[in-house]
């Protein structure tokens, strides 16, 4: 009895060193988003679920945060369009991002979802998103918003189509039909673009981690097809098509050692934009991947947002940004 007492112990340690290894050798995942902040009910009003295309999808509704002290004049909104390739994400990832600006009672925060991929091909998408723009100029005057100062704040997928709302606010045959409200367009004032895909063509050659010549890459999803094989099409769902002279002004942040959607994306889209004579910042996240967070960012959006929606004059720095400020 006195002699199986430390074979149980060594045992015991056996088994606890082998799981302790195991779970080493598979770390969680480095860049798992982290959980949106708890939204102040005190100074927020929040409107979850708000269909905007007169449908009972699920997918074609949109979240509202209001302050609930404000004064008493129509405020500038800022739309936010979440990532997920396409095919997933959801609006709830607003949260993470629009309280912060509601609470300088300064702004309006809308998170609108938009059909995916795996329901509906491409232009669903924009058509999506360009019927919540409209629908938010329809109801400005009941949400107390001005209509003529909307920001649209999108990453990776999400910031795909909100460059192209940026890129497209002259072009009505590019409007589709969602919605009721199609007296209203979808032009916006300002865009904000962290590490969105610009150009289809482009991204097929450029170094990533995705594997772009099968037949289940996101954009090939999205758009039916393989950007190879359909050049046309891929041609005309990218923003940077259509950029052109009035388009809204840009800034860009996007990790130059982003493995999914390469940094070129983001060269590319501001020498476009720059070269039509549209203003461009493009902020380099130093040694940053497929998503980050920094303070240094928030003030330079603070600025951007500031600047074009509330028509405080300023230079928004375009230095780079280095990993942890």
């Amino acid at each position: 009895m006195n002699r199986s007492i430390p074979l149980l112990a060594i045992l015991l340690l056996l088994l606890t060193t082998s799981v302790q290894s195991q779970t080493t050798a598979n770390p969680a995942p480095a860049t798992t988003p982290p959980a949106a902040p708890a939204i102040s009910t005190e100074k927020i009003d929040t409107r979850k679920d708000v269909a905007y295309a007169d449908t009972d999808n699920p997918r074609q509704r949109l979240d509202l945060f209001s302050p609930k002290n404000r004064a008493n004049k129509p405020l500038p909104v800022v739309v936010f369009i979440h990532g997920g390739g396409w095919k997933g994400g959801n609006k709830s990832s607003g949260a993470a991002i629009l309280p912060r600006l509601v609470l300088t009672e300064q702004y309006i925060g809308v998170s609108i979802a938009y059909r995916l991929s795996n329901e509906a091909k491409w232009p669903a998408q924009i058509h999506d998103c360009k019927a919540a723009i409209r629908w938010i100029k329809a109801h400005a005057s009941e949400l107390g918003a001005d209509p003529d100062r909307i920001a649209v704040w999108g990453s990776s997928a999400g910031a795909h189509l909100a460059s192209f709302l940026g890129t497209t606010g002259d072009r009505s045959d590019l409007e589709g039909e969602v919605g009721t409200n199609l007296k209203q367009n979808s032009k916006v004032q300002c865009v904000v673009n962290f590490f969105g895909p610009q150009n289809f063509d482009s991204m097929v050659t450029q170094e990533s981690s995705v594997d772009r010549s099968t037949k289940d890459y996101p954009e090939a999803l999205l758009l039916g097809g393989r950007v190879q094989d359909i050049p046309e099409v891929a041609r005309a769902a990218s923003p940077i098509t259509h950029v052109s002279a009035g388009d809204a002004p840009f800034l860009t942040a996007h990790g130059n050692k982003d493995p999914l959607v390469p940094f070129a994306q983001a060269r590319e889209l501001h020498v476009a934009l720059t070269k039509a004579g549209v203003e461009s910042t493009l902020i380099e996240m130093t040694d940053a991947g497929h998503g980050f967070r920094s303070p240094e960012l928030d003030s330079r959006i603070d600025l951007f947002l500031a600047k074009h929606l509330l028509g405080k004059p300023a230079e928004i720095p375009s230095l780079p940004i280095p990993k942890g400020q």
